[in-house]
């Protein structure tokens, strides 16, 4: 028999990161990552993680459905425990937090 796998935090850090780009706000067609809307992400031991994101604005259409798709998406990820998502209105979101990447898709550059 074969030990189990055991992945770094870095590993499972970047498999985070991966499930976290596959989530779109519906009415943007840039990932949540690029869109500056993740400011914290944790992996602690034992494989929980803990997310602090935030959203476009407290009216966002989409306020329950996109915590609930990244919470899905990372514990979908293969030797994920526990999964903890918080968002936060503060500080506040600007467009300034987008990537290049985002402000280029969408125009801003």
């Amino acid at each position: 028999m074969s030990e189990p796998m055991t992945m770094s935090t870095q590993d499972l850090r970047e498999k985070v990161l991966d499930a976290i780009k596959m989530v779109y706000d519906p009415e943007i067609p840039v990932d949540i990552y690029e869109l500056g809307l993740i400011y914290e992400i944790n992996v602690y031991p034992v494989n929980n993680v803990y997310l602090l994101m935030t959203l476009t604005s407290p009216a966002c259409p989409s306020a329950e459905a996109i915590p609930s798709e990244v919470e899905q998406r990372i514990k979908e990820i293969p030797g994920i425990n526990d999964v903890k998502v918080e968002v936060t209105f503060d500080p506040p979101y600007t467009q300034d937090m987008m990537s290049e990447v985002a402000k280029l898709e969408l125009g801003f550059l």
